[in-house]
C-alpha cells in the first residue's frame, strides 16, 4: 500500500474520531458494508473490530443499519448496553438514493426515543453516511 493510500485509509477512521486503543464494536455487518472503512478503523484503533456478541465495555459502536433491518429504536437501545461512559455510536446508513436509505427524520426520532443526541453527520464512506449519537451529558 502506498503512503497516500495509507493516509487516505486512516483519514476515514479519523473522520469518525477513532483513536488508538479504542475498542470498536461492529453491529449489523453484511456483505454491503464498506471494507475500506472497516480496515481503516482497525488500523487506527490498533484493534480488530469486536462483534455484537462481545460482552465487555466498548468505546465506540459502529452500527450498520438499512431501512429494512427492523426497529432502529431497539437496535440503538441494544447498542447502549456495552457502551462505556463517554462513548458514542456511529449509525451508518446507506446514502440517499441507495437501497436501504434511512430517512434522517426516522434516525432523529429513534435516537431521541432511545435517549440519544445527534451531534454530527459525515460522509463515512462512498456508499454510507454516518450519524454520531451520544448520551446527553446529564445522563452520563
Amino acid at each position: 500500500m502506498s503512503a497516500t493510500a495509507g493516509q487516505a485509509q486512516s483519514s476515514l477512521a479519523e473522520r469518525l474520531g477513532i483513536k488508538p486503543r479504542q475498542v470498536v464494536q461492529e453491529i449489523g455487518y453484511d456483505d454491503d458494508c464498506d471494507e475500506e472503512l472497516r480496515s481503516s478503523i482497525e488500523t487506527v484503533s490498533e484493534n480488530e473490530l469486536v462483534d455484537e456478541d462481545y460482552e465487555d465495555v466498548v468505546d465506540v459502536v459502529l452500527l450498520w443499519w438499512r431501512d429494512d433491518d427492523g426497529d432502529l429504536f431497539d437496535a440503538l437501545s441494544d447498542a447502549l448496553t456495552t457502551l462505556a461512559d463517554g462513548g458514542h455510536i456511529w449509525l451508518l446508513t446507506p446514502k440517499a438514493g441507495r437501497d436501504g436509505h434511512v430517512e434522517p427524520s426516522d434516525i432523529g426520532e429513534a435516537a431521541q426515543t432511545a435517549g440519544l443526541s445527534q451531534t454530527s453527520s459525515v460522509s463515512a464512506a462512498r456508499e454510507w453516511s454516518g450519524t454520531r449519537l451520544v448520551t446527553p451529558k446529564s445522563r452520563r
